[in-house]
C-alpha cells in the first residue's frame, strides 16, 4: 500500500529508507548528502561498491548498518548513469532506469521482506525527471506490494511524516 506523505524521509520509522541515485554518485546535494552525513560507512561502503562492481543503471544497491538511532537499512536505486571518469559528472535520470530499478526493488522486497519502505519523489531532483511521468511507474510496480510504503511526496527539513492521501 503507497501513503502518499510530506515530511522529512530521514525522520521515517519505515525498515527501509529507499533513494535514487547514479552509480559512484558523490551523494554532493540532497537527500544523498542527508545520508551520507547521518551514515558515513554507508558512504564509504557505497564508493567501494561502486568502484570494485561499476553497476548497471536500473540496478539497486542495498547497505545495512548502524546510524545514531540504531540499525538501519538502505537501497540506493540506480536511476542515472555513472560518472566514473576522472572530473565525470553523473548523468540524467531516464524513466527506463527508473522503471528497470524499481523493478529490482520489488525483487529484492519480495526476498528479504522488510516490515515497510520509504522513499522520495524518485530521480525528480538532480535527476531531472518530472512527478508526472515518474509517480505511474512506482505505482505500476510497487503499488500492489502488501507492506506499507511511505511516499514523501513533499519535503519538509526536520518535520515528522505526516500522512497523505493513500492509493493502493
Amino acid at each position: 500500500m503507497l501513503q502518499e506523505v510530506s515530511g522529512d524521509l530521514l525522520l521515517s520509522r519505515a525498515a527501509v529508507l529507499v533513494h535514487g541515485v547514479a552509480p559512484n554518485d558523490p551523494f554532493h546535494s540532497g537527500l544523498a548528502l542527508a545520508l551520507r552525513t547521518r551514515f558515513p560507512a554507508m558512504y564509504k561502503d557505497f564508493r567501494h561498491y561502486c568502484q570494485t562492481h561499476r553497476p548497471a543503471p536500473g540496478s539497486l544497491w542495498a547497505w545495512s548498518g548502524v546510524g545514531p538511532d540504531g540499525p538501519v537499512r538502505i537501497v540506493a536505486l540506480f536511476t542515472q548513469e555513472g560518472g566514473y571518469e576522472h572530473g565525470a559528472r553523473p548523468g540524467r535520470a531516464t524513466l527506463t532506469h527508473v522503471s528497470h530499478a524499481l523493478v529490482a526493488l520489488r525483487r529484492w522486497v519480495e526476498a528479504e521482506q522488510p516490515a515497510s519502505l520509504a522513499l522520495p519523489r524518485l530521480a525528480t531532483g538532480v535527476g531531472g525527471l518530472d512527478w508526472k511521468d515518474v509517480r505511474p511507474l512506482v505505482t505500476r510496480h510497487l503499488g500492489d506490494l502488501a507492506l506499507p510504503i511511505e511516499l514523501v511526496t513533499t519535503f519538509h527539513a526536520n518535520q515528522p511524516l505526516r500522512a497523505g492521501v493513500v492509493h493502493t
